[in-house]
């Protein structure tokens, strides 16, 4: 266990994020041992990989008989002078200490009335003192959140060039000059089709109505939280298909009344994209597949709906049925998702289908019509490598989707890889630069190119998920949902609706995530989003 001290209730989330990134198999303790404290509390250190004391303290008073340490200032802790000026600094340090004996420490002064400085100068030093004591560099440098493409993106939009924009991400985050550049890239990309869906980030703040939810308009969200079976490694808001297929459509009562209410409550324009995900959307029958979809039309005006997507995931759950229903109405654009093409794989995580049966659907699905088709895979799935990720992008090429979102796992609390985690200790999780290089190469081949980024916490490797896609194919929902500039209204059991409020304010509003629940408390769902939207 890495156990970690802080002399104040502040950042940590990001000391635990960062902390876990360059040691992921270890737990990792973040305790507040007393407010402006000098953090010397003594802490057990049996049994523990390492401990680290971070403290805080306000002016230079406070920090008399520490010494400012003359590598801190190399690497670019600012020079003070002046009583007053040094009154407005706050100044950090950590020490790294092994069985109770200190074996490395950093420290530095930075603005204490910028709160946002202080954290960044904060990460900065700790990323510099475990990368010293590891060896070891992190891809994304001391980025921890999900979103890396915002910095650039904020950038551009105040007119910074990209050479200016790579200078800062490296300096400031120590971001590897292979993510600065795709992070740049990808940045660029979402800029232009974002002008092309005619959204104005630059008017954020600047709207009138300030409080008005739908300022740059909205994308509607319709969850069907329902799975063939669960995936080893999922933590999604998924049930079994077996265990509800008699509720299903008490399900779809509630949910088309929270569609139909919901739908009065906003004004006359319709959704700029729509996207029913899961769990697995497919799992529905034809004739209900035809009924959520008939409502959608009857409630949302989608005469100038620029992307409908179906999320149809699992090869298991389609069938040309399905498929048909889903080509009469419309959809725009569906995913047919394997993970990863070695069987294997498919029957260690759960998946009850085969390679041959994903290629089936994929096919029957062109047969269909269907022009802009994406397929999702899994890098650092148990037991699989360089050598079985080459044969899941060999075998993906050859197919030739018109877009592939390469996700590195996250294996999260809930996922049962953690909860059985005795049953499955022998399981290696492999990722490295050179596996996502090397995917990035495939796709770069195929014709596809990246247009947007995420990561999560607990990834394999420290690294990221990135959609790669043909010019015209790419996910403007995926986009959307990332950059936060736009409302997402969510329906369904576990459904989270994001308002995205000018001045760039976030507020959220949550569904239930319990099936039963959501469906007992249907009325409360709505009534949350009515006084979300106008209280």
């Amino acid at each position: 266990m890495i156990q970690v001290s802080l002399n104040r209730q502040c950042f940590q989330y990001d000391v635990h994020s960062l902390v876990r990134a360059f040691y992921p198999g270890e737990e990792v303790r973040v305790d507040c041992v007393g407010t402006e404290c000098d953090g010397t509390d003594s802490l057990s250190t049996d049994g523990e990989l390492f401990f680290l004391r971070v403290v805080f303290k306000r002016n230079r008073e406070a920090a008399e008989g520490f010494a400012l340490d003359v590598n801190a200032q190399e690497n670019g802790a600012s020079a003070v002078s002046g009583t007053d000026e040094m009154n407005r600094q706050s100044w950090i340090r950590i020490d790294l200490c092994v069985n109770a004996e200190e074996k490395l420490h950093m420290e530095s002064f930075c603005c204490e009335e910028d709160r946002h400085e202080t954290k960044n100068e904060l990460k900065r030093l700790l990323y510099r003192l475990l990368s010293d004591y590891s060896g070891k560099t992190l891809p994304w440098g001391n980025l921890t959140g999900i979103r890396p493409t915002k910095i650039p993106m904020a950038l551009l939009n105040q007119g910074w060039k990209n050479s200016a924009i790579a200078d800062y991400m490296r300096k400031t985050y120590y971001t590897s000059n292979e993510k600065t550049a795709l992070a740049i890239a990808i940045a660029n990309r979402e800029r232009y089709l974002l002008e092309k869906l005619g959204l104005n980030q630059e008017a954020a703040g600047r709207c009138a109505a300030d409080t008005d939810p739908f300022w740059n308009g909205y994308s509607l969200y319709i969850g069907i939280p329902f799975c063939p079976s669960i995936c080893l490694y999922c933590s999604f808001s998924s049930s079994p298909l077996a265990l509800w297929k008699n509720q299903v459509d008490a399900y779809l009562d509630h949910l088309l009344h929270e569609m139909e209410q919901v739908a009065k409550l906003l004004p006359g324009r319709g959704p700029d994209t729509v996207y029913i995900g899961g769990g697995t959307p497919t799992t529905l029958e034809p004739e209900q597949m035809e009924r959520l979809l008939s409502k959608i039309e009857t409630c949302f005006d989608l005469s100038h709906t620029q992307e409908f997507t179906v999320e149809a995931g699992r090869p298991d759950s389609i069938s040309r049925e399905k498929l048909a229903v889903l080509k009469r109405h419309g959809i725009t654009r569906i995913s047919i998702n394997p993970q990863t093409m070695n069987q294997e794989t498919l029957d260690f995580i759960g998946r009850k289908h085969t390679v041959e049966e994903t290629k089936e659907a994929f096919f029957l699905a062109r047969e269909l019509g269907f022009d802009n088709i994406n397929m999702d895979l899994i890098v650092g799935l148990p037991g699989e490598g360089a050598p079985e990720v080459e044969h899941t992008m060999q075998v993906l090429s050859g197919m030739a989707p018109d877009s592939i979102t390469v996700h590195s796992l996250a294996v999260k609390r809930a996922a049962r890889l953690r909860l059985f985690r005795e049953e499955h200790k022998e399981l290696t999780f492999e990722n490295s630069s050179a596996i996502m290089d090397m995917t990035a190469a495939y796709t770069q081949k195929a014709g596809l190119h990246p247009y947007y980024l995420y990561r999560q916490k607990n990834m394999a490797g420290n690294f990221e998920n990135v959609g790669y896609a043909r010019e015209g194919c790419e996910g403007l929902y995926n986009i959307l949902i990332m950059e936060e500039i736009q409302t997402i209204l969510a329906l369904g059991a576990g459904a989270s609706t994001k308002l995205v409020l000018p001045g760039n304010r976030i507020r959220r509003i949550e569904n239930v995530k319990d099936i039963k629940n959501y469906m007992e408390r249907i009325d409360e769902m709505i009534e949350r989003k009515r006084a979300g939207l106008y209280e």
